[in-house]
C-alpha cells in the first residue's frame, strides 16, 4: 500500500504548547506508533504547523478498527482535536437542539417547530 498523505493543521500556539514536553497530545497518541508526526513553525510565525500521516496508509490494532476504509479521516479528526485542545483547552462539540417528545403527537424542537412522529 502506498504511503499515506500528510494531513496538516496550523495551531495558533507555540510548539512547546502543542507538544508539551515533546509528547504527542492524546488525540495523536491514541493512534499509536503507526503515525509519523512533523512539527515546524507556521508561515509568518503564526503558531505551529502540525503534520501527521500513516506511512503505509494503514493503522494497527484499535486505530485500524476506528479508521475503517479512510485513514485520512481519522488523522484529520485527531488534528482538529489537537488544535481545539491547544487553542481553547477543550474539544469543541457541536450544539445539538433539544428535542421534546410528545406521546402520540411526534416531537417538537425547542425552537417550536413541530416534527412528525
Amino acid at each position: 500500500m502506498p504511503a499515506g498523505r500528510w494531513q496538516v493543521v496550523t495551531v495558533g500556539r507555540p510548539a512547546d504548547e502543542v507538544l508539551p514536553g515533546g509528547r504527542l497530545p492524546e488525540p495523536l497518541a491514541r493512534l499509536g506508533d503507526g503515525v509519523q508526526v512533523r512539527v515546524r513553525p507556521a508561515p509568518g510565525d503564526q503558531g505551529t504547523e502540525l503534520a501527521v500521516r500513516a506511512p503505509d496508509g494503514r493503522f494497527a490494532g484499535l486505530a485500524a478498527h476506528l479508521v475503517g476504509d479512510d485513514p485520512d479521516q481519522v488523522l484529520r479528526a485527531a488534528l482538529r482535536e489537537v488544535r481545539q485542545l491547544a487553542e481553547t483547552g477543550e474539544p469543541l462539540r457541536p450544539d445539538r437542539p433539544r428535542v421534546e417528545r410528545f406521546p402520540g403527537r411526534g416531537s417538537r424542537w425547542s425552537g417550536g417547530r413541530a416534527m412528525p412522529g
